[in-house]
């Protein structure tokens, strides 16, 4: 049995609670010498020569040494929260024999089968510094119909490969593709999402999800929520069954129109806006930067920041930076009339709460009721438009008890929600509403929530999701921070790093598209609309880690918003309405050249 790995330090790789599958390591039912002549290698691409095709793999590539066979093998990188595990289904005959069997080099790696109706076998070698065969038996249940196979490493061992991996044993008859679906219907209508459901088709293993007449997504339930949809907009929708076999014909077509845009984006914000946080509060290298000499490019400018007096006291104030450390600094009141002349040329002037430094816990009633009055005094003396929330940190997280982002218990939580509905309730629906969560409270929720089901995750492991889920009709901008990150796990279930355009487009995929929480299907994160969401950068290579040139930003723009220029990542969908990009910060843009903004000007005019 491999050691259990050491506890993770790094907070982008939480740590998960780490189980291994029970071994079937003796009493091996003795091998037929031969197959008998009806038997087949149902495994499709075992051999890795077709790249991943058919494997769904967490961190997988196929490399051309070394292999075993043929040209290809499959190269498995395991981390400190991830086994590298790589899996198909296969389709098989109730109550039959089948021998699972495959070639492996590496340290810990295992070869197995699930859902075989009787008892799920692996085999593992711990050491396998040449190619060595793995090989196990199994008998399927009396109703067993698909079963998984997979391979995968050891927590942090290194990479292992694998090669001519195949499923010897009864095959089945593809038969015919299934009848197409009927009863399809439309349920809850959002002004960006429509539920949609249909009756379920006998012999069908999934469904494809049709938009306009193309296919958009697919689902092995008999429902399904498209999201990123416009406001006020007509759709037609149609589903089609999947087996074996192929497709079926479509289902009759369904319309559905989705509702006006709610109260959380009416603003007259542009269509495509800019958005920059100004170092109102201190000086760094980047230098301090009068607020009147922020170029009319930036739509929206957040004063960094608000921070309380203490981490749990709610009572939040703004101090503006001291002439001692910004010798250049403003007085309060040609501060104050910068931000009315910035008003009066159609911008938004925000008090950013939190930053690096702010951390910010409501953990009690009296704290979110002094975070209500205090934030309310701040924009008041200083006629802003809205408020945004940069909690990082440890500001947010959940309690162990806590699993279920649509109904959060966390004090924590549940206070921030309270008093921020409090706040645009206050000011009405022209209250500007924006958060700058990092990937880890958000994206990485698609794989952990909190302290996770057995306990021993990081708490903070998307912790944002029941924030901005009871927010999202108030919320006008999202621009989660693709900076500082560490790889987070996409839609295509593989890692995205920092550094190039595809991380941008596999984090805002995810906002734009929804996702199940903590692998949940029956727990969905629903997508946000467009114009709700802007990618948030680094300025520059000094303002934080993850910095992409321009042209990597007009990858990005060109793959979201018109699906050209994409890389290997593959969008569900295509956002014109995108609201735009965000950056940390208007200082650091300054201080190099001001390449970001000339970047979203040349893009978006």
């Amino acid at each position: 049995m491999p050691p259990c790995p050491e506890a993770l330090v790094d907070r982008f790789r939480p740590l998960a609670l780490l189980t291994a599958a029970a071994l079937t390591l003796s009493g091996l039912t003795a091998l037929s010498s031969a197959a008998s002549a009806a038997d087949a290698d149902l495994a499709r691409n075992g051999g890795f020569e077709a790249g991943l095709d058919g494997w769904t793999c967490t961190a997988g590539t196929t490399v051309n040494s070394p292999v075993r066979s043929g040209s290809s093998a499959l190269q498995a990188t395991p981390a400190g929260g991830d086994n590298a595990r790589c899996a198909q289904t296969v389709t098989v005959r109730p109550d039959s024999q089948y021998t699972l069997s495959g070639h492996v080099r590496g340290s810990y790696v295992y070869l197995g089968a699930s859902g075989t109706g009787t008892t799920d076998v692996s085999t593992w070698t711990q050491s396998a510094p040449t190619w060595q065969q793995l090989t196990t038996t199994f008998r399927t249940g009396p109703s067993t119909t698909r079963v998984t196979l997979y391979t995968h490493g050891w927590y942090g061992t290194g990479a292992y490969y694998a090669d001519d991996i195949s499923l010897v044993g009864p095959a089945v008859d593809a038969g015919q593709p299934p009848a197409p679906p009927t009863g399809l219907k439309t349920g809850a209508v959002t002004s960006s999402s429509v539920a949609l459901s249909w009756t379920s088709v006998p012999g069908a293993t999934g469904y494809a999800v049709h938009r306009d007449g193309s296919k958009i997504q697919t689902v092995t339930g008999t429902s399904a929520t498209v999201g990123g949809l416009s406001p006020s907009t007509a759709y037609a929708f149609q589903v089609s069954a999947v087996n074996e076999a192929g497709e079926s014909a479509k289902s009759a077509t369904v319309t559905a129109t989705t509702t006006a845009q709610p109260g959380g984006g009416d603003t007259d914000l542009p269509a495509h806006a800019l958005v920059g946080y100004l170092h109102a509060s201190f000086a760094n290298g980047s230098g301090y930067t009068r607020l009147a000499d922020v170029p009319d490019s930036w739509d929206v400018i957040d004063l960094a920041f608000g921070e309380p007096t203490s981490v749990t006291s709610g009572d939040v104030r703004f101090d503006r930076c001291p002439v001692t450390e910004c010798p250049n600094v403003e007085s309060d009141a040609d501060f104050k009339a910068a931000i009315k002349a910035k008003q009066a040329a159609g911008k938004k002037v925000l008090i950013s709460i939190g930053g690096q430094n702010g951390q910010v816990q409501l953990t009690t009633a009296a704290a979110r009721d002094t975070f209500v009055t205090s934030v309310s005094k701040i924009i008041d003396e200083y006629g802003l438009d809205g408020l945004d929330i940069d909690f990082e940190g440890h500001s947010l997280s959940l309690n162990a008890d806590d699993t279920d982002f649509k109904n959060p218990r966390t004090p924590v939580i549940v206070n921030l929600i309270s008093a921020l509905k409090t706040l645009k309730a206050r000011y009405g629906d022209d209250f500007v509403l924006t958060m700058a969560p990092e990937t880890f409270f958000v994206q990485l929720g698609y794989q952990y929530y909190g302290t996770g089901p057995w306990g021993g995750q990081d708490p903070r492991a998307g912790a944002y999701l029941p924030v901005i889920h009871a927010l999202r009709d108030d919320l006008t901008l999202l621009h989660v921070q693709d900076y500082n990150s560490g790889p987070i796990m996409g839609l295509d279930n593989q890692y995205h790093s920092m550094g190039g355009a595809d991380f941008h487009v596999a984090m805002t995929d995810m906002l734009l598209t929804g996702f199940p929480v903590a692998g949940n299907a029956s727990n969905v994160f629903q997508p946000l609309r467009p114009d709700q969401v802007a990618i948030g950068m680094p300025a520059s290579t000094n303002a934080g880690n993850g910095h992409v040139p321009p042209a990597e930003v007009t990858k990005a723009l060109d793959c979201l918003t018109k699906k050209t220029n994409c890389g290997s990542y593959a969008t569900h969908g295509t956002w014109p309405a995108l609201r735009g990009l965000m950056t940390w910060s208007i200082n650091w843009d300054r201080y190099g050249g001001w390449e970001f903004q000339r970047t979203f000007d040349g893009y978006f005019g």
